[in-house]
């Protein structure tokens, strides 16, 4: 089948499927008539396969060396199995920062509520977030990632 067929068949673009056979992790055959892809039912099992795994956040990466072990005639259950626990951990990390995030918005908007709107000083642009602090007095500051951090006041 051509790339818009293989495309139809599992509700993608055809770009998709050309990106994925691009990079190598679709193979499809050349017709010695046309030089046209011609993609068959490997083809379409790995293209379903990449879209699964792409779903459960696999990288690109990951599912080249899954490919590849599996074209070597190796099982990847066990490494795609550690690939799914880290990626558990890794989003149970984030959710949990995400609900602290929730909090914290959700504290601001409820203090902010009835706070006036100031207009800018030469040393304030909005005391709202100037004057917001953490639980232990301490403000939030900004680092390099763009991630709030504590970082203690300075005694003088």
């Amino acid at each position: 089948m051509k790339v818009n067929q293989l495309a139809n068949e599992l509700g993608i673009t055809a770009d998709t499927v050309r990106f994925y056979t691009r990079i190598g992790l679709l193979n499809p055959n050349k017709s010695p008539v046309n030089g046209y892809k011609v993609y068959d039912h490997k083809d379409k099992s790995r293209m379903q396969f990449i879209l699964s795994a792409r779903r459960l956040d696999f990288s690109v990466e990951e599912i080249k060396v899954i490919f590849s072990k599996t074209d070597h005639g190796e099982s990847a259950c066990h490494l795609v199995r550690t690939l799914v626990k880290q990626k558990l951990a890794e989003t149970e990390r984030q959710f949990n920062e995400m609900v602290r995030l929730r909090s914290r918005l959700a504290h601001a908007v409820e203090q902010w509520s009835t706070m006036p709107d100031n207009l800018p000083t030469g040393n304030m642009i909005c005391h709202l977030i100037e004057g917001s602090h953490q639980t232990d007095g301490t403000p939030a500051r900004i680092n390099q990632d763009d991630k709030i951090t504590l970082t203690p006041t300075e005694v003088k």
